[in-house]
Parts: C-alpha cells; structure tokens; sequence
C-alpha cells in the first residue's frame, strides 16, 4: 500500500514540475492567459499585418484559425475544445448564437471606435442594439457576368438567367439559401419565405434553369469565371470584386427584383478567456485607417464610414458594391429560419442538385 501511495506522490510531483515548465515556457513565449488572443475567422478575411501591428501595439499574442461555414464554427465553439476570444459569424447565426446563449455581450465603453460604423448597418434584427455584435464586412449577392461572351446582353433581372440562349454558361455557388433566394426572389418572394408552396415554387423554377447551368461550385467559381470558363456566375459580392480584378472584361449586378444584404460581425464567445483583450481587437478592427486597409485587402464592402476616405475615390463610389440607401432598403438579411425550416430549404436544394444529374 506504501508502494501505491509513493507511486501516486511521484506522478503528482511530476505532472507539477510538467505544468510548471509549460505554464513558464508559454508564459516566456508571450502565450499566457492575459496577452494571448485567439481569433476564428473566415479563411484569407484579414490583413496579416493588421495582427502583426495589433500585436505590436497591444503585446498581445493573436493565434488565428479559420473556419470555411458557419455550421462548423458554431460547432465547434458549441464544443468549447478551444477558448475562442473573437469570432466572426454571419448575421443569421449570430442570432442563434445568442438565442443558444454562446456569445458575451459587448461592453461598449470599450469600442469607441464604433462610433465610426455607418448608422445603417447598426441595430439590425439579428442583434438589436448590437447587444453582441459589430459590423466587419458586408455584402450582397448578384450576377457575374461577361457581356462579351453572351453577344453583349447585360443581366438586370434574375429572370434574364432563364433565357435559353444561356444554355451551359451559368455557374452557381453550392449554397442552399443563396440559390434558393435566387429562386424565390425570382417569383417575387421573400429571401425568407417559409411558405411551402412558394418554396415548391421556386424549386420548380429552379429545375427549369438546369438546362444553363454549367457546374455548382465552390470558391473554383473565382478561377472558373476569372479564366472565362463561364459567362455568368452567381456568387457574393467580394468574391466578384476579386474576380473582376483579374477580369476587366466581367460585370456585376444586383438584379432588380432585390437580393441578399449579407453582414459578417465580430463577437466575443462565451469560450473567450481573455474578453478584456477581444475588446482591444475589435476597436483596433474599427480604427478607420486599420478598417481602410483591411478592406483593400479582402475586397469586400466596409460598414466603416470613417474608413471610406482612406480608400480610392473609384471603390467607393462604385455603386455595384457600394449600393445607395434607395437599393439596400430594397435587399433582405437572412434570418434564422429555425432547424426545421432550413432543412427544407436544404433539401430542396439537394433535390435540385440531383435533378441536374
């Protein structure tokens, strides 16, 4: 019994000596609860010298991981494996993050930079009073098109996609809710409709532009359209900025019917081990200059309207991706359609998928 008692004493002393020369290793490496900050984000989202200055700045350590869906993130952070400190969700599932209770709301009087997001993004149904959440990017979705190829034809209506002349020239990004609302808004329906019989609607509708699409894709669609393997392409505004910077000859459109209005937010999750530093990334993010070349960038559309004079006259002024307050009353956010719902939205998508086989 002796024996088993100094057995059991030697692995306690040794497992002591382990945890303290880790704790100093990690504490000497600049790793310590106090001064490291992890980030989960959305692949190629940042500037990565925006972190090497916030670190320079702040002596705070950023460990950056990224993440490819929602659903995986929320997962994961659901899991607590890893103490995120900051992540950055889309607007529906910021709201069933706080409705599961996963986010720590913001304490304000540590964002004075929020004062620089435009009024227009702020307060919005899925985070009143942006309780738990500031703007970081945002977006719509529409049509990329190259006129050139399709005898000059310019795309102002989602209904222009069903033209038979289209036939194999149309590339489509693998999302349920983007297609979905492609179809729906076609009709004239909401992007959030929960309807089945417009769902079915639209679904059928959807089935009758088969014979145009090419391909559903993912990130590819980029190259794809890029390297003029397609005329025309549903995708998000960001990714058409990129591509159309490697194609002058591509367009992009919000059709006229309406479209998504799309926001990535910065949170602080209820994982978060140092909240204290997450609020000193955040406003570092809403610093106009910081903002201004974050958004030079990824290529998407900033929410910092103190940041827009820091950036080219011809961004943002260029209303395909900077929209007039008359065009974004007119777009939808998603919202959270509940379990129920979006697995009808997904399985109808999936049937439409399959119908193309």
């Amino acid at each position: 019994m002796n024996n088993l008692v100094r057995f059991f004493l030697i692995i306690v002393v040794v497992s002591g000596i382990l945890l303290g020369t880790i704790s100093h290793l990690n504490t000497s490496q600049g790793y310590s609860g106090n001064n490291t900050l992890t980030v989960y984000n959305w692949g190629d989202y940042i500037d990565v010298e925006l972190i090497k200055r916030f670190e320079k700045e702040t002596g705070i350590k950023v460990i950056y991981e990224t993440f490819d869906s929602n659903e995986a993130m929320m997962t994961k952070i659901q899991q607590g494996g890893t103490s995120y400190d900051v992540a950055v969700p889309s607007e529906y599932t910021i709201d069933k993050m706080r409705q599961d209770d996963l986010l720590i709301p913001l304490d304000h009087s540590k964002l004075p930079n929020l004062k620089n997001i435009d009024q227009r993004f702020m307060d919005l149904p899925f985070d009143p009073d942006n309780k738990y959440s500031v703007p970081y990017f945002w977006g719509t979705v529409g049509v990329v098109y190259n006129p050139s190829m399709i005898n000059g034809k310019k795309i102002t209506s989602w209904n222009d996609l069903w033209d038979p002349a289209l036939k194999n020239e149309i590339l489509l990004i693998d999302g349920a809710r983007e297609v979905m609302g492609m179809g729906l808004n076609s009709l004239g329906y909401s992007l959030n409709d929960t309807n089945k019989k417009h769902l079915q609607e639209a679904k059928t509708k959807l089935d009758k532009l088969t014979p145009n699409v090419k391909a559903i894709v993912g990130d590819e669609i980029k190259m794809l359209m890029a390297n003029e393997e397609a005329s025309i392409g549903l995708v998000w505004s960001g990714d058409a900025s990129e591509i159309m910077s490697e194609n002058e000859d591509l367009d992009y459109v919000v059709p006229k019917e309406g479209s998504n209005l799309w926001f990535d937010n910065m949170v602080i999750p209820k994982t978060a081990k140092n909240v204290d530093g997450a609020h000193k990334f955040i406003n570092f993010m809403l610093d106009p200059e910081v903002a201004a070349q974050n958004t030079d960038y990824v290529g998407y559309s900033t929410p910092n309207k103190a940041a827009l004079k820091h950036l080219p006259k011809e961004v943002v002024e260029d209303e395909r991706f900077y929209p007039s307050p008359e065009l974004t009353e007119k777009l939808e956010v998603y919202e959270n359609l509940g379990k129920r719902n979006l697995a009808y939205y997904n399985e109808l998508f999936l049937q439409f998928k399959m119908h193309r086989k």
